[in-house]
């Protein structure tokens, strides 16, 4: 495993975490799908696998694009979240939710002709998964890794001109940090040195040729209660709920107070940001 010396993956990474997924975590560029439909040249038909797809955060906008959708995940509470997601969207029909490691593919999957990783592939044996999925799509297919856009300029003030304070996001981490220390957490074990980049190594040496970088831009005003922002919190595999263990309702009391007086309205405005997707062919 290529991912961080000492750290292994275990079932405790979003434990508790995914109810909160779904309403805390940001969503994508709004032109991410017709980015993806042009580039890709999908017309409805075609299959697409998401690997650790989560709640369905980038399957199920997409799921109008093909004609079946698979997503992966180990975490029995984001599968759960996903089928919920896929029924309120009206996509289920078109939906599989697989619980497994991308590691640990069943064998019944059949063939694919766009496979996604979205915020997802650095908590994985990367060198095996990106073998694994050139073997499941179709000659000439495509794999996208999709992620925020980390170029964008940051600017003095994201809020300018909005209705309601920033998120304290600084603050909010510093306040994780006090109760579970400064070293980042993930599942049972630690990752002193965050998680891996140099995607396109892995990539390469799968097979696959590229890449080619789509960006949507973002900036869209969003609105956010404090719920959301809670929601946010309990959303990370760094402070998933289940690691304050009995101190978790002090962290939410602390959390609160620290919202409340950023907001004593309890509304946040943020901006979207923006997504990159990296194409690269089978």
């Amino acid at each position: 495993m290529d991912m961080t010396v000492g750290w292994e993956w275990d079932d405790a990474l979003f434990l508790g975490a995914a109810p909160y997924y779904r309403r805390g975590r940001l969503p994508y560029a709004p032109g991410l799908a017709d980015a993806l439909a042009e580039a890709l040249e999908l017309d409805g038909r075609g299959r697409l696998i998401d690997m650790g797809c989560g709640p369905g955060t980038l399957a199920v906008p997409l799921a109008h694009l093909f004609g079946e959708v698979v997503g992966v995940d180990p975490d029995s509470g984001m599968i759960a979240e996903a089928g919920r997601a896929a029924a309120e969207a009206g996509v289920a029909g078109k939906a599989r939710w697989v619980l497994a490691r991308a590691e640990e593919l069943p064998d019944d999957l059949g063939t694919f002709t766009v496979a996604t990783f979205a915020q997802s592939f650095h908590w994985m044996d990367r060198d095996l998964v990106a073998a694994k999925v050139r073997g499941l799509l179709r000659p000439g297919g495509a794999l996208v890794h999709v992620s925020d856009l980390k170029t964008e300029p940051d600017t003095a003030d994201p809020v300018e001109g909005l209705p309601h304070p920033a998120v304290p996001y600084e603050a909010m981490d510093e306040l994780v940090r006090r109760y579970l220390g400064p070293v980042r957490r993930a599942g049972r074990g630690l990752l002193p040195q965050g998680t891996p980049g140099g995607e396109a190594e892995v990539y390469a040496r799968a097979g696959f040729s590229g890449p080619r970088r789509l960006v949507v831009p973002g900036g869209q005003a969003l609105v956010r209660t404090r719920d959301d922002v809670v929601a946010g919190v309990f959303s990370r595999s760094f402070s998933a709920p289940h690691l304050f263990g009995e101190r978790r309702a002090a962290f939410e009391a602390d959390l609160d107070r620290l919202l409340r007086e950023a907001s004593p309205s309890g509304r946040f405005s943020e901006r979207l940001p923006g997504t990159e997707a990296v194409v690269w062919r089978a």
